[in-house]
C-alpha cells in the first residue's frame, strides 16, 4: 500500500509523465517479485479493478487520499496502452 501513498502524492502530475509511469512499473515489479508474474495484461486488469469501486478502491483511497485509486488506474491504463495491451 506504500506505493499507493506515492500515487497519492503525485495526483497533481499528469498520469502519463515519466515519474508516474515509473511508479506504475515499480508496482508491476513489486507484484512480480512478491506474488506472481504480473504481465502487462494482468496489470491492465488490476488497474481497472483499482478504480472499480468496493473495498479495493476504498483501501487505496484510504492510504493515498480520495481519488488515488482512479489516478493509479489512469496511470496504469496509459502505461499498458503504450504497449498496445
Amino acid at each position: 500500500m506504500n506505493l499507493f501513498v506515492e500515487f497519492g502524492k503525485m495526483e497533481d502530475l499528469d498520469a502519463g509523465c515519466d515519474e508516474v509511469q515509473n511508479l506504475v512499473k515499480k508496482v508491476q515489479n513489486f507484484i512480480t517479485e512478491h506474488f506472481y508474474n504480473c504481465t502487462d495484461k494482468i496489470l491492465a486488469v488490476l488497474g481497472r479493478m483499482y478504480s472499480g469501486g468496493g473495498s479495493m478502491t476504498e483501501n487505496i483511497d484510504a492510504v493515498g487520499g480520495i481519488g488515488t485509486a482512479e489516478f493509479a488506474s489512469k496511470a496504469i491504463e496509459i502505461y499498458c496502452g503504450s504497449k498496445n495491451i
